[in-house]
């Protein structure tokens, strides 16, 4: 299986990043990713926190267990 090259922290500091306002170009070319996986990203990840993104894995630790 292919590892992920972003954890879901780091997904949402680059989101962050274009809402504060650095553009959505600078933001890409920063990360090294599409314009794509930038939509794509901000319409499963936006509005989260990162201290939301830790919970909802607690969350899901628990419940495999």
């Amino acid at each position: 299986m292919k590892k992920k090259r972003f954890s879901v922290e780091q997904i949402v500091g680059v989101l962050k990043q274009a809402e504060i306002g650095v553009p959505m170009a600078e933001v890409v070319r920063k990360a090294r990713i599409s314009g794509h996986t930038f939509y794509r990203w901000k319409a499963k990840y936006a509005g989260l926190e990162v201290d939301h993104v830790r919970k909802m894995r607690s969350c899901r630790k628990r419940t495999s267990d």
